[in-house]
């Protein structure tokens, strides 16, 4: 069985990941299948604080084909963690206007769903084309120094 791991690439290129952390998932059966065959979607999905429970929104799951249970696909998923780790990314989201935003879902070496949420600051345009900058320079200087 392959490790199957869906990422959230666009995540790293719209914020700046200040805090990750590991969560574990509340899913259905139906669901639990869909992910193991990589059939769901983190873009435009983000964490959220409600009732001191920490939950993940427009989180897409396909619905698994084989299914008699009928779930909605983009219904708010609970996320796994201590009390004390979610009142703390809860207020760190409210006061400094950090978004949670989950960088990949994955299953771990028992079989779990997990995800990896971050801490994360949106960044501007400008600050986009710089990282982008700074990633090329980078690729150029590794290129450089392989050929010496």
């Amino acid at each position: 069985m392959g490790n199957v791991k869906i990422e959230n690439r666009k995540a790293r290129h719209d914020y700046e990941i200040i805090e990750k952390t590991e969560a574990g998932i509340v899913l259905k059966g139906p669901e639990v299948k869909s992910l193991r065959e990589g059939r769901a979607n983190l873009k435009d999905s983000y964490g959220k604080v409600i009732n001191g429970e920490m939950f993940l929104f427009n989180f897409y799951i396909s619905p698994y084909p084989n299914s008699l249970e009928k779930i909605n696909p983009l219904r708010k998923k609970k996320l796994l963690l201590h009390k004390k780790q979610i009142l703390k990314w809860g207020q760190k989201a409210e006061e400094k206007g950090l978004t949670i935003v989950p960088l990949s879902v994955y299953f771990n070496e028992n079989g779990i769903a997990k995800v990896e949420i971050a801490l994360a600051r949106g960044r501007k345009i400008y600050d986009k084309r710089k990282a982008i900058k700074e990633r090329e320079l980078k690729r150029e200087i590794e290129r450089k120094m392989k050929k010496i």
